[in-house]
């Protein structure tokens, strides 16, 4: 799907969304507009469920309201609504994306309410990431490093050691993957991709494979390095595991989270924010927390709270209480043991979350691990254009697997296109 039509039917969605969002017809309740892709997320779908409440108690005759959009067409979505004058007062971005909402004006200077508020942010993993042009537009909600998950028992069954190096893990990933009823077609995985949705996610799932390979999008002065041996090498990486079927093809993260928790999928390399789903699945007490087998792990900043600059003030003000509770101390703790992530706050206390998730020490390693690395999903040097460059990328690499291209080939061409993006 081109670019163009992707931003026409993302349009066409934000549209529908524009009656929800219009003034409700009683004066009397004031409405607060809050969009989000983890609506349903087990453990930090609870976690926002449970600061509304608390903002909606603090302030009564306020309500929020809480939409839900898919993260494949988010970036799109959110772009239509702010550019239609029509943003949600309390704004929820990835990482990853919210630079061009700040470029264009949209984020608003959250400095004077970060002093009035007194909100200390010394020590809050990830917040340089939210300064632009020298200004906080944002405040950094997670910052993460990736774990491995493996499903004990599949690996037992067939003599294998958790793995612990590229060539252990996918060795492990062809033995485990099965057609367990004869039909030809896979039934279990060795492991699980998301290879559907936004692009920016694909990419992140990419990065398993290619930092492994010690391949970068860019290096630290911002220069695009795609054309490498080392990014080749990672791209053939992850060519081998979609392309052979050692994933499920054209399934959401939440679909193959759900496979893996139920005892379809054997391995999984994923945030912290698949602990609770597999609590909830059908194979939980088979599945094992371990070191992720590749190295640097997959890691950093992951989603933001900011406020819309164009809104009144008074609305601003309680986009801003939502935001205080949310980075509260109660709620930084809480956040920890609900979501079973490592939270930014360094004043969150994580007693309750070891207790709740015993891998927790783990959780603050492999994110420590990642920030050592200096690794970031989003390319330094790309910020603005990374949404263009995620999708050619994401449209690059689907080429080269269904039609079976050489990964220096599409490394040369992806190294073209990124220039050519980065200049614009």
């Amino acid at each position: 799907m081109t670019s163009f039509v992707r931003s026409i039917a993302a349009a066409a969605f934000a549209a529908s969304l524009l009656p929800v969002f219009a003034p409700p017809a009683q004066a009397q309740q004031k409405v607060m507009k809050f969009v989000s892709w983890q609506k349903d997320e087990r453990g930090v779908g609870d976690w926002w469920a449970a600061v509304i409440k608390e903002f909606e108690a603090r302030n009564p005759g306020v309500k929020v309201e809480w939409t839900k959009v898919e993260r494949g067409a988010y970036a799109d979505t959110m772009t239509t609504l702010f550019a239609g004058g029509k943003p949600p007062e309390i704004v929820h971005l990835a990482s990853f994306e919210f630079q061009k909402f700040a470029d264009e004006g949209w984020l608003e200077d959250l400095a004077p309410f970060i002093r009035a508020g007194g909100l200390d942010l010394k020590g809050w993993a990830g917040q340089d990431a939210c300064m632009w042009k020298g200004k906080p537009v944002c405040i950094m909600m997670l910052y993460f490093g990736n774990i491995f998950a493996y499903n004990e028992e599949l690996l037992t069954k067939e003599g294998i050691a958790p793995p612990t190096n590229w060539a252990e893990y996918i060795a492990a990933a062809r033995k485990l993957t099965k057609d367990l009823n004869g039909d030809g077609i896979p039934d279990q995985f060795g492991t699980g991709h998301e290879t559907k949705g936004g692009a920016g996610v694909y990419l992140t799932e990419m990065m398993n494979y290619t930092l492994d390979a010690g391949g970068r999008w860019t290096d630290a002065a911002g220069k695009v390095t795609i054309d490498t041996p080392q990014m080749i090498a990672g791209l053939a990486r992850w060519k081998d595991i979609v392309r052979s079927n050692l994933t499920p093809r054209d399934l959401s993260a939440g679909e193959t989270r759900q496979m893996f928790a139920d005892g379809r999928i054997a391995m999984k390399l994923d945030g912290p924010w698949l602990y609770p789903i597999i609590q909830r699945g059908k194979a939980k007490d088979q599945i094992r927390i371990a070191k992720v087998p590749l190295d640097p792990p997959v890691g950093g900043s992951s989603n933001i709270l900011g406020i819309a600059s164009e809104i009144p003030a008074d609305r601003k003000k309680l986009a801003w209480d939502f935001i205080a509770i949310a980075t509260s101390d109660r709620f930084q703790t809480d956040y920890a043991t609900m979501a079973a992530s490592t939270p930014p706050s360094p004043r969150a206390k994580t007693d309750g979350a070891r207790a709740a998730t015993p891998h927790f020490d783990l959780l603050v390693e492999m994110a420590q691990a990642a920030s050592k690395a200096g690794v970031d999903r989003i390319p330094r040097g790309l910020e603005i254009q990374y949404n263009e460059f995620a999708k050619m990328v994401m449209e690059e690499t689907q080429r080269m697997i269904i039609q079976d291209l050489d990964p220096a080939v599409v490394a040369r061409t992806m190294q073209t296109k990124a220039v050519a993006i980065q200049r614009q």
